[in-house]
């Protein structure tokens, strides 16, 4: 084993991979991966495809499990509906989310991009494996690509574009169906298409988006697009893990010649890491590339050859890049420990304000323009307009009553009560009416309750103007 330091030859630092001398796109072809890892990934992915696909259908007490309807400012997650009202809640989550990411990245390095990431997902697992099962692993590909237009290269990438679009509408509907709901793309789906036009020009877009990063875009998304792929850079330190190459142990490289004793490293410098991978990267470098996803691909095509050569596996491995050099264990840094600390108070924090967060939730405002009134027993009223929000599925028969002070009362104009549709806003108009005796300010403040029935489910406050004292 060498324990020479390595040094890497930093000239691919110059240049991408996916780009050559002159400034044109170079096609990627990468080989099907095969092997323990590629297996775990691929179960993985299609539990999270299941559940991708299976989510804008399911419900939690009859609420979708995830709908983010940005236009009209309402949001479902796990069952519990989000208004604007609500928008320091969504804020804090997602503060909390983002640390968390911080905190996931700087241990574990960009495992999410390898493992959980849609766009890694859909592509590895869903359109590359069409296009392994139509056109062959990597050479056939190639070959394919090469050779003069004839009847079996049309249909088979025909047939492969053909899929690629059913399969890019159908996320289109699903990614349509977390905005919009359910409903609503049932009836942009079954309904006469001049009665959506909207929707079926979303649908179209969707569509089309999804086919040009699919079928073209690709791994540019993760190298060039991605702000997260950007982002690592500042997170990852010499302690994350990520996946590496034990330099120490497969320095110098050498090709394996038969009956030769070797004194060199492990690595036979057979290249399959390198034509495995799906950004076109070498993970040989040493140094932890931006391009690298994580996805493991390399570590299986590594371990496979190790096998046959008869070489303990793990050249390539999960490891930070202190733990290679030094042939130390992984260790939580005081950065990680600083981070978790935040990330758990985060936490406290949003669990009490979800735990403690109503149902019911109610807006008050004076009339603009009305001045307070006297009426004929001597009272003080004014004027009032109430938007309440329902953030259930249940409706409610509301009526208002004046908590503080107990002196006053409401009179709903036009009606006795209001109702408050499920998941939906009532608004209406209100008089409230003080005695002289009750009040003690020009600008007092008043409690305001909202009742079903019997039972108190929301209150607010607001101002009442009277005459100077």
């Amino acid at each position: 084993m060498s324990t020479t330091q390595f040094k890497p030859d930093d000239s691919y630092r110059d240049s991408l991979s996916t780009v050559d001398a002159a400034g044109q796109r170079v096609w990627l072809y990468p080989k099907k991966p095969v092997g323990r890892l590629y297996r775990a990934r691929k179960w993985l992915s299609y539990a999270f495809l299941a559940v991708l696909f299976a989510g804008p259908w399911l419900r939690i007490n009859g609420l979708p499990v995830l709908l983010l309807n940005l236009p009209a400012r309402k949001f479902i997650i796990f069952g519990q509906i989000f208004w604007p009202q609500d928008f320091f809640i969504l804020l804090l989550a997602s503060l909390t989310f983002l640390v968390f990411i911080i905190v996931f990245t700087v241990v574990y390095g960009r495992v999410f991009c390898g493992w959980v990431c849609p766009q890694t997902i859909f592509l590895e697992m869903v359109f590359r494996r069409i296009e392994y099962w139509l056109e062959g692993d990597a050479p056939q590909q190639k070959a394919l690509d090469r050779r003069e237009p004839d009847w079996d290269k049309l249909w088979r990438k025909t047939t492969k574009h053909a899929l690629f679009l059913v399969v890019s509408f159908v996320i289109a509907n699903t990614f349509l169906a977390y905005i919009i709901g359910t409903e609503e793309l049932t009836k942009i789906v079954t309904d006469p298409p001049t009665a959506h036009l909207g929707g079926l020009a979303a649908l179209t877009l969707f569509t089309a988006v999804f086919y040009a990063v699919f079928a073209r875009f690709r791994e540019q998304v993760c190298t060039i697009v991605c702000p997260y792929g950007r982002l690592q850079g500042v997170l990852l330190d010499k302690d994350s893990l990520v996946v590496a190459y034990d330099y120490q142990r497969g320095e110098p490289r050498e090709k394996l010649h038969k009956n030769q004793v070797r004194t060199t490293g492990d690595c036979i410098d057979c290249h399959q890491c390198v034509q495995v991978c799906p950004t076109g990267i070498d993970i040989r470098n040493g140094a932890t590339q931006l391009e690298c996803t994580n996805c493991t691909a390399c570590i299986d095509a590594c371990n496979s050859i190790m096998d046959l050569v008869k070489k303990p596996q793990g050249l390539i491995r999960h490891a930070s890049e202190n733990g290679i050099a030094e042939g130390t264990k992984f260790r939580l840094t005081g950065r990680v420990k600083a981070l978790s600390g935040v990330l758990a108070f985060l936490l406290i924090v949003l669990t009490g304000l979800l735990v403690s967060r109503s149902n019911v939730a109610a807006t008050v405002l004076r009339t603009p323009g009305q001045l307070f009134q006297k009426t004929e027993r001597g009272t003080i009223t004014n004027l009032y307009n109430i938007s309440v929000i329902n953030k259930t599925n249940q409706p409610y028969p509301i009526t208002l009553r004046m908590l503080e002070p107990a002196q006053g009362r409401i009179s709903l104009v036009s009606t006795n009560h209001l109702t408050l549709p499920a998941q939906g806003i009532t608004e209406g108009v209100f008089f409230a009416e003080l005695p002289r005796t009750a009040l003690h300010y020009t600008n007092q403040k008043i409690r305001i309750g909202l009742f079903s029935g019997r039972v108190l489910i929301a209150e607010t406050s607001t101002k009442f103007l009277g005459p100077a004292q």
